[in-house]
């Protein structure tokens, strides 16, 4: 039926102008922002999700920082170790040297005075932002011997939690104020004789039997604390290398989080471009349309036109 008053076809294109108009609209914002979920409203499942991914890269993103003081600390502490192992080398090289009778003894204890301030010196400077693992106080309200970096933030389906990887300072530490019990002030005995690598002192010591077996067993604490401070440096290496493949992994997967958020939320650029020209080619043609369905009123009137 012809009717003047209802137009069903042209109603009809219109609704189809109208959603095309949408369609269009959805592809030109996918387009300019690049996402095909930017809120809630366009995908809620995927949107949550993407969410809690980003929420959680941030959170890898702060361990990657700490994991990067954490190396910072160690390597501190690596450095000062290798320069303490040169200086515990250069003591126990000049006790062999004064074991020769009728040398100075006094003169060879003004140079191992020396290199014990400077042993003293270089554990009380290898701080890293407040952190010092050599030169330590355990009387320190704070004190603890465990130190920890802050390795990697893990999600279960219920809850959420901080991994760390922990150290034991207390076979490195070279000083402790409190209780003397570092590797180079910790008293060590060897047959009659006890004495710490910090305090030992030849100048007084003679040629006498019982003076030449005190320098020897002043030359065995000094291995003694060599191979200590050797493997405090040891140590510390092995814990730099675990932080080295934490800080790759975090970084992997922080990668690998962000290409999945970007698999749920990312606009395909060729598909909407490829479907912007389509709704604009749809939009042409059903606008020609409406006009040749409103052409029908017309149609009408010639009808009178006798």
């Amino acid at each position: 039926m012809t009717s003047l008053l209802t137009n069903g076809t042209a109603l009809a294109v219109l609704q189809n102008i109208n959603q095309v108009q949408r369609d269009l609209e959805t592809t030109q914002e996918r387009i300019s922002s690049g996402m095909r979920v930017k809120s809630a409203a366009d995908n809620a499942a995927y949107w949550s999700i993407a969410t809690t991914m980003r929420s959680d890269n941030a959170s890898l993103s702060a361990v990657k920082d700490a994991l990067g003081v954490g190396s910072a600390t160690l390597d501190v502490a690596s450095g000062a170790l290798n320069s303490t192992v040169d200086l515990v080398g250069q003591i126990k090289t000049k006790l062999v040297a004064a074991r020769e009778p009728g040398l100075d003894r006094a003169k060879v204890q003004a140079e191992i005075a020396q290199l014990q301030a400077t042993l003293k010196d270089i554990a009380g400077s290898a701080s890293f932002i407040g952190e010092n693992w050599l030169s330590q106080d355990s009387a320190a309200p704070a004190y603890n011997a465990t130190k920890t970096i802050v390795a990697s933030f893990n999600r279960t389906t219920t809850s959420v939690s901080v991994g760390t990887i922990d150290i034991d300072s207390s076979n490195m530490k070279l000083f402790d104020a409190n209780d003397q019990s570092g590797i180079v002030d910790r008293d060590r005995t060897i047959n009659a004789t006890t004495v710490a690598l910090a305090t030992m002192d030849i100048s007084g010591l003679s040629d006498s039997s019982a003076d030449l077996q005190t320098l020897d067993d002043y030359i065995s604490i000094a291995d003694a604390a060599l191979g200590d401070v050797a493997s405090a440096a040891s140590s510390i290496g092995s814990a730099r290398r675990r932080v080295s493949m934490q800080q790759d992994f975090v970084n992997t997967l922080m990668d690998s989080i962000t290409t999945g958020i970007g698999q749920l939320v990312d606009a395909d650029m060729t598909r909407e471009s490829t479907r912007l020209q389509a709704l604009q080619a749809q939009q042409q043609l059903a606008i020609q349309s409406l006009s040749i369905a409103n052409s029908s009123s017309q149609q009408i009137l010639k009808l009178f036109g006798g």
